[in-house]
């Protein structure tokens, strides 16, 4: 079975509603972790997403059993690994994390990402 154009998912002007959120409490370091996600695709297995997030300054702790593909549109983040390793981003930057990544994600100014995500099935 062949897609034509009409199956492709444009983000700009989508109709996608923003699901708005908090970083549980347990997992805040600072802030209050608000943020909102506007999940433009998600494919039939559950395992792939697409969309746009946005957080407000704070940091909160993270385990990654997913791999994400980030795209900063705005703002600063920094992650910082459970060895005191860090790394900043800032718009424009593009980075992956891979499943497995632990510490801490902060967002230094408020800030708005592309995303992608593989979650693999567990197995």
């Amino acid at each position: 079975m062949s897609l034509d154009v009409t199956a492709l998912v444009r983000f700009e002007g989508a109709a996608t509603p923003a699901e708005h959120s908090t970083v549980a409490a347990e997992r805040r370091v600072r802030g209050s972790g608000a943020q909102a996600v506007w999940n433009h695709y998600a494919d039939a297995s559950g395992q792939f997403f697409a969309g746009v997030w946005q957080g407000e300054v704070g940091a909160w702790r993270v385990h990654y059993t997913e791999h994400e593909f980030c795209h900063l549109l705005e703002g600063r983040v920094a992650l910082h690994d459970e060895a005191g390793g860090s790394a900043t981003f800032a718009a424009g930057d593009s980075f992956v994390i891979p499943a497995g990544f632990s510490g801490t994600w902060e967002v230094l100014e408020p800030a708005r990402k592309l995303y992608a995500i593989f979650e693999p099935k567990a197995g």
